[in-house]
This record gives C-alpha cells, structure tokens and sequence, in this order.
C-alpha cells in the first residue's frame, strides 16, 4: 500500500520543530507547569462528554479497536461523543507520558455517518495522532500565544505544514476504511451537513463535479488560507490515492495540488512583486560587493509577504543570471498594474542600503541612478527619502572603529 506520509510536510514539520527548539522548550515547559496543567481535555471529556466504553457502545468500540489495528496504533486512545450540532470531530495527543490520548466525535456526525464513514473519519484523526500533529501544534501555540506576533515567514509556513498534516491524516482514515467512496462522501456531508443516500446523490457524480471545482484554484483564482485546505483539494488528494500505484507516481500526481498549497499571493502583480523584491536585494546589497546578514533578512522578511520558501526563490532567481532584466521587466508591469506600489517599491530599497548600519557611497550613488532610469524620481526627490528614511530608521553601529 502506498504511503500516508508526504515529504514536504515531514521536511516543514521538521524545520518548525528546529526553528522553534523544539526539545529546549517543551524541556522548559515540562518543569514550569504544574504537574495537572494536562488535565484540561481530559477534565473536560470527563465531565461534559459521554465516553465510549465497551459495555455501553459494543459496536462503536469495537468499529475503533478495529481502525487502532489497522493502522498498527498501540497507544492508549480514549474515544468521546459530545453533545454538538457541528458535524466535526478532533484530536487531542496526551500531555503526560503514559495518559491515554484523546478523540472526540461530536453527536451530529455520529449521527449523520455510516458505519464506513466513521470508520473514515476515526481514522483521520487517529492519523494525526500517529503524525505527531497535535503535539507541534501545541508547541506553535506555546512559543506564539499571540499570532500577530509569528514573523510571517513562519506564519506561510506553518499554515502550509498544516495543510499537508490534514492530506496525511485523510490518509490514515483512508487506510482506515479501505475505499475510496465513503471518504468522498464523508466530506459531502461535512460540508452540507446533508445525507447522501437522502438527497439521492451518487459518488461518481461528486468526484465528476469535484474536478470542476478544483479547476477554480489550478487556475489561480483561489487561495486556500486556512488550516485545512480546500474540500475540493482534500477530494482529489484521495482519489489519487486510490488510484495511483506506485509513491512516485502519486507524489507527481499530487504536484499541482501542492501548487495550490504553495501559493500566497492571488494576483499576477504578487509574482512581479516577488520578482522586484528579489531582484532589487540583489542589485543595492551587492553594489558594495557583498550582502551583509542584515540585508539578507531584510530581503527575505519582504519575500515572505509572497513567498513560502523565501531564501530557495532568491537563490532561483540569482541562479538565472538575468537579474537586471528580470529587475527592470518587473518595475515595468507593477507599474502597469498598481502604480501606486512606486513609492513602496523605492523606499523598500533604502531600507536594504541602510538595513546594515553603514551608508555605502556606492549605494547611495546607485539608489540615484535607478530613481531616476526607473521610477522617474529626480536626484532631490531621491535625497528627500533618504533623508527622511535616515532620521526614521537609520541605526549607527557604533563599534565600527573600535
């Protein structure tokens, strides 16, 4: 059977796991909280949410003692229905070593699926707990309560990592129920909360408009945001699965959805912009023979407004060896498109020359010749945003002759 796991999202798992010092933190995490502070969930189910017990559900225990063998998962799992209108369910990995994890199905889904739905939707959820998801997930909210505060570059990454988490997790429900047409319908009835067999709809029939759907976000209209991606995506995904033969020829199938995934901006004028914001880093750091740190950050911060992998597109872009024409065919249709970018557009490369605490002549000198080739700025003009920029943000190290 192919597998469930997809290489980008291991490599992303992994890089925000490092970035964040995993191992330091939930160390440190570990000593500072009480030793209850786990309880939370398992208060919560305990007291609110009725608990499924082989006594008192037979045949719903004994539908997930049968997914946890499927899918080889041997760790304590506690299974919970909770009384909620919402078509949903959730999972919650165990805080302290040896507790019982945690899912819960609320009593709307349960009562909306069959058998071999649940058996889907069970394993979806069993899937991020084998995957470790949770547990990323809570260490990304410990070192970022506030989500205003995450650099973006780390934002576009995490919402992609979580993406391909849930495309890896449907996987799992996949596994789980071992066919393709109670997954799709599934996802139709999460979300229109409506019965299939009721409303008289086949599954070919949904995968048919499904692509149709899809369609929507291969052609650059759509940008999938969210923590969970687009159904129609999370459709094709499976149907991939159940179809391809070989992890090669799936991972190549799944290329354009992961295209989709990829994208931040949603408009042609965020690719000339990703492509100036590149190029321009390139041409000032460089005028002084080299790109300090500080202006590699301040290219890389920018390039993350567009970009998921910020430092692998400049280094694309520096590889094409055609940096001026690519500099001055970007200037060209952003004009085009938003002119009202120009200022932005210039002070961005003020910031790049003073991001590294000295004022290089050559710089300055170069700033002047593409205000006036490409932005239409006068030398004065140029010297008057500097100026202004220099009283703002301009940072003296004053170890420089020392």
């Amino acid at each position: 059977m192919l597998k469930p796991k997809i290489d980008l999202q291991e490599k992303l798992s992994k890089q925000i796991y490092d970035a964040l010092q995993g191992e330091v933190v939930e160390e440190i995490i570990k000593e500072a909280m009480p030793s209850d502070s786990g309880d939370y969930w398992r208060n919560a189910m305990e007291g609110h949410s009725f608990k499924v017990e082989k006594r008192l559900l037979p045949k719903l225990y004994g539908m997930f003692e049968e997914i946890k063998k499927t899918l080889k998962y041997s760790e304590a799992v506690d299974l919970y229905i909770t009384g909620d209108s919402t078509v949903n369910a959730f999972s919650v990995a165990s805080e302290r070593e040896g507790d019982p994890h945690i899912i819960n199905l609320n009593s709307a889904l349960v009562e909306l699926m069959t058998d071999d739905e649940l058996k889907f939707v069970i394993g979806h959820e069993l899937g991020h707990l084998i995957n470790k998801d949770t547990k990323l997930r809570r260490l990304i909210n410990f070192v970022f309560p506030n989500i205003a505060g995450m650099p973006t570059a780390m934002l576009h990454k995490i919402r992609l990592e979580e993406q391909l988490a849930e495309l890896v997790a449907d996987r799992y429900g996949y596994r789980a129920v071992g066919k393709l047409e109670p997954c799709v319908s599934a996802f139709f009835k999460m979300a229109s909360g409506l019965d299939i067999a009721k409303m008289h709809i086949e599954v070919e029939v949904l995968l048919e408009e499904n692509i149709k759907h899809l369609e929507y976000f291969m052609n650059d209209k759509g940008v999938s945001r969210e923590t969970h991606p687009v159904n129609p995506i999370r459709v094709q995904a499976l149907n991939l699965y159940d179809k391809e033969k070989t992890d090669k020829s799936l991972a190549k199938a799944m290329e354009p959805m992961i295209q989709i995934l990829l994208k931040v901006g949603s408009s042609t004028v965020d690719y000339y912009i990703s492509r100036f914001v590149a190029t321009a880093g390139l041409i000032v750091s460089m005028q002084d023979e080299e790109m300090s740190k500080e202006e590699l950050n301040m290219v890389l911060d920018n390039l993350a407004e567009t970009q998921i992998f910020p430092m692998e597109f400049l280094k694309e872009i520096d590889a094409t060896e055609k940096v001026p024409e690519i500099f001055a065919e970007s200037i060209a249709k952003i004009f085009e498109e938003e002119p009202n970018l120009r200022e932005g557009m210039f002070r961005y490369m003020i910031d790049i020359v003073i991001a590294d605490k000295r004022l290089d002549k050559r710089e300055i000198e170069l700033l002047y010749q593409l205000g006036d080739a490409y932005f239409a700025y006068s030398k004065k003009e140029v010297a008057i945003m500097m100026a202004e920029m220099v009283q703002a943000k301009f940072l003296p190290n004053v170890y420089n002759n020392q």
